[in-house]
């Protein structure tokens, strides 16, 4: 795998842009650089843990679901941050999320036996909850996510 190819950004507010491939193989690294460029940034320790979660969740979903059944593309990860606000917009040529729009976010029912359990289902019901406002849109065959994270509020547990 290529590193991640990082691009400097200048105001209005500091932030990155990082370009990679939509392999799952690429996940674990562009997660580890981009936090460590959102340490660089300030972001506060209390927050690491719920971004983190997020954008393994979202960068997780682009490699098993945008790009399922054909070679990884491009992604793009830009973060915009301030004191207040962390702003992380993702970008990626693959499929579109099902209707073109966000899935609903609620939680999976848990109250039945362990063996019952669903395998999947929690992943949009964590972005959905961990995140302050998030937005979905296809245009010209590209999805582009945008995560928003009030950071004057505590995290929520993630």
């Amino acid at each position: 795998m290529d590193p991640p190819q990082t691009v400097a950004t200048s105001r209005p507010f500091p932030g990155f842009t990082l370009h990679f491939s939509g392999a799952a193989t690429d996940v674990p690294p562009v997660l580890r650089q981009a936090l460590s460029k959102l340490d660089t940034l300030g972001l506060a320790a209390d927050w690491r843990s719920t971004v983190e979660l997020v954008l393994a969740e979202t960068l997780n979903n682009i490699a098993e679901h945008a790009y399922a059944g054909q070679p990884p593309g491009p992604v793009t990860l830009t973060a915009r941050m301030t004191p207040e606000r962390l702003c992380v917009i993702l970008r990626d040529q693959g499929c579109p999320l099902p209707g073109q729009k966000l899935p609903e976010g609620r939680a999976p029912n848990t109250d039945v036996p362990c063996a019952s359990l669903p395998e999947g289902g929690f992943g949009w019901f964590l972005i959905h909850d961990l995140t302050t406002a998030l937005h979905y849109r296809r245009t010209d065959q590209e999805n582009r996510l945008q995560l928003e994270f009030d950071l004057t509020a505590p995290p929520k547990p993630g």
